[in-house]
This record gives C-alpha cells, sequence and structure tokens, in this order.
C-alpha cells in the first residue's frame, strides 16, 4: 500500500487525487486537510477513512471533531494541525494541493519528516525555491511535479541525461483572451476569466491563466525543479492544450508529452513515482484533432509573464512580492473591487516599492508576504 497524506484535499487537485485512489486500490489516504470546507471534509472521512484530518481555520475544526465524534478521525486545527499532519508517521507521499504560500512551512516539515512531497502548489518553490530544492536532498525526499507543464517535462526527462538537456519549452493554452490587445481587457468581468477554454481548475489558477501570471509562475518553479537557467525556459502558446510541455536537448531532438487535458494523469505520475498505471478517460484523437499549432505569448497585452520573469531575474525576495501582489489582487478582481488590468497594476507597484532581500529565510517570506498584502489593502 501506498499511504498518501492530502493538504488541500477539497479543492481542484485534492479531489482528483481522491478520484485517482478510488480506483486504485494500493492507494489509502491516511491523513486530508483543507482551509474551511468542513461539509466536504465531512464527506471525504466518511468516505476514505483517514486517521487525521487538518482544518486550517480553528473555529472550523472544532465544528467538525462534534461532525465526526462517530469515526476514529482525529481532527486538529490551525498551521499546527497543517504541521501534524504533513508530518504523521503513517504517511509516505504529501500531495501539497494547498493553494498559496500557508503550504511552505507544511511541505518543509513534511520533507524533514522524511515524506516525499507530489508538489501542486506553485507557490513553495516559487518565493521558497531556494531553501526547498537543498532541502529535499538533504532529506533524501523527491519532489514529484504535479502541475501539467512539469510533470512532462518530467516525463520527457524520465531516462535521459541532465546535462542533454538545452531549453524547457513549457506551452500555454493562452487563456480565454487570447488574440485580444488592452483595449479589449478594459471591461472584462469575472465570469469571462473564469471561462478557460481547455482545463477545468480552481478560480485563481483559472484567473492566472487568464493573466499568464500561471505561466510565470511556471518558469520559475521550473528554474528550481529541473536546475535550469531562465535563458533555457520558453515559453509557447499551443492552443489546443495536447503538448503539455517539451524538452530540447544538445543534439536538437525534442522529446514532447502529449495527451488530452486530465489532471488526473499527472497527479496519478506524481503519486507513484514516475511510473505508469491505467488512467480511464478521453485518449488523444489525432485524426478529429488534425492540427496543432504554435504562437508566440502575447508579451505587451499579458504582463502576466513578462513581469514575472522580472520578478525572477531579481532573485531573492522579489519572487515572494510578485506572487503574493498577485494573490491579492486576484482576490481582489475576485471580490469584484478591482478591474482585470489592475491585477498588473498592483503587482507592477509592489515590484517597484521592493528592495530585494537576497537570500530570505522562510519567516522574512511569509513577513514580506504579509507586508504587501497590507500595502494593497491600505491602497485599493
Amino acid at each position: 500500500m501506498i499511504k498518501i497524506a492530502i493538504l488541500g484535499s477539497t479543492g481542484s487537485i485534492g479531489t482528483q487525487t481522491l478520484d485517482i485512489v478510488r480506483k486504485n486500490k494500493d492507494l489509502e489516504v491516511v491523513g486530508i486537510a483543507a482551509g474551511s470546507n468542513i461539509a466536504m471534509l465531512e464527506e471525504q472521512i466518511r468516505e476514505f477513512h483517514p486517521r487525521l484530518a487538518a482544518v486550517g481555520n480553528e473555529e472550523k475544526a472544532a465544528q467538525l471533531r462534534v461532525r465526526v465524534k462517530d469515526t476514529d478521525c482525529k481532527v486538529v486545527g490551525g498551521m499546527d494541525g497543517l504541521l501534524e499532519l504533513a508530518a504523521m508517521k503513517e504517511s509516505q507521499i504529501l500531495v501539497t494541493a494547498i493553494v498559496g504560500m500557508i503550504g511552505i512551512r507544511p511541505t518543509i516539515e513534511g520533507m524533514k519528516a522524511g515524506k516525499d512531497i507530489a508538489l501542486a502548489n506553485k507557490e513553495t518553490l516559487v518565493t521558497a525555491g531556494h531553501i526547498i530544492m537543498p532541502l529535499a536532498k538533504e532529506c533524501g525526499v523527491r519532489i514529484l511535479p504535479v502541475d501539467s507543464e512539469h510533470s512532462a517535462i518530467f516525463q520527457a526527462l524520465n531516462g535521459e541525461e541532465h546535462k542533454t538537456v538545452d531549453k524547457l519549452l513549457i506551452t500555454a493554452s493562452g487563456g480565454p483572451f487570447r488574440g485580444k490587445k488592452t483595449k479589449d481587457l478594459e471591461h472584462i468581468q469575472v465570469e469571462d476569466a473564469l471561462k478557460h477554454p481547455n482545463w477545468a481548475m480552481g478560480q485563481k489558477i483559472t484567473i492566472d491563466s487568464a493573466t499568464l501570471v500561471n505561466k510565470g509562475l511556471e518558469v520559475m518553479e521550473a528554474k528550481w525543479l529541473f536546475g535550469m537557467d531562465l535563458n533555457q525556459i520558453q515559453v509557447v502558446v499551443q492552443p489546443q492544450s495536447v503538448i503539455h510541455s517539451m524538452v530540447q536537448f544538445t543534439d536538437g531532438s525534442i522529446i514532447a508529452q502529449l495527451g488530452t487535458p486530465d489532471m488526473r494523469l499527472p497527479i496519478q505520475y506524481a503519486i507513484y513515482g514516475g511510473t505508469r498505471r491505467y488512467l480511464d478517460g478521453e485518449r488523444l484523437d489525432f485524426a478529429k484533432l488534425s492540427s496543432i499549432t504554435f504562437e508566440n505569448p502575447d508579451m505587451e497585452t499579458f504582463k502576466g509573464l513578462p513581469l514575472a520573469m522580472e520578478a525572477a531575474r531579481a532573485g531573492g525576495s522579489m519572487p515572494t512580492v510578485f506572487n503574493a501582489a498577485n494573490e491579492k489582487a486576484v482576490a481582489l478582481f475576485l471580490q469584484r473591487k478591482i478591474r482585470f488590468l489592475d491585477i498588473y497594476t498592483i503587482i507592477e507597484d509592489a515590484m517597484e516599492r521592493h528592495e530585494v532581500v537576497s537570500n530570505p529565510t522562510v519567516e522574512e517570506i511569509l513577513k514580506i508576504e504579509q507586508e504587501i498584502y497590507k500595502r494593497i489593502e491600505s491602497r485599493w
């Protein structure tokens, strides 16, 4: 049995992870965690019988204890609860599907406890890659990518020598506004931005896809995951979303990973440590597809990607600033308090005002995050 714990079990990645567990008898869920959705957590507890459930919200944790007191599941709350779940001795793999920088400390705790990490939390490497990757090596644990793009690269590199890699080609769908110009985006509504053409994802990541911030975060993440220089990572728009990413080697050959847009594939591949299992679902039909097209990303209209590259080149604490400003801006947009294009303005303003800390600790990263949040809240 492969025993897993899931941080963020009620979100898009978490629920799809549980779908994989349903269909594989050699997987067991021993721990689950969520921020506040105790109704869904209760359902998951009753179906999967985990030994431990963590709720980020302490008040909701107290409510869940009452709701599941007839079960053998222990309920814990707050950050201490998330850390307890991350390090629980019964698990072998920690799936980090929680959104935001709240995932950094549990990820570190899990690694220190010897857990392999199935990583779906971008913020962990974006803001703390300089801490996470050396620690993984020190603890002898694997960071197994769950993002479809990084999983594609992980798959393409399987059996290849790292020194033969020339370039990583990260694909993007272009989001719901591909082909539009800045003037077309002035009156975009939340509903418009949430209509992704190919993928079914959570609200935050769907907005990030629309701004191309998501692709910028993926470039930063790939830099740490695969030990590459930024100038060895290229973003290519591939609107059909069937090529999930590619690797170009020193001999000029390119290996691409293709498939239908189904996040269960990279999740399953990570959980099984890079080995393949049967997965139900639609198969890619090349006759129906007829063509696969490519474009360069529009860096003038969709500033999320160039701003991310600027933050990555600055290094140190600047990726934290970029990420925190985007998180707050997206939250304000979803609350209809700002316009779509204001997301870029908020990120630019935060980056311009920040003095880079060259090698921030986890404590400094989290402090900077809060400072950025407060500054944005006071101005917008």
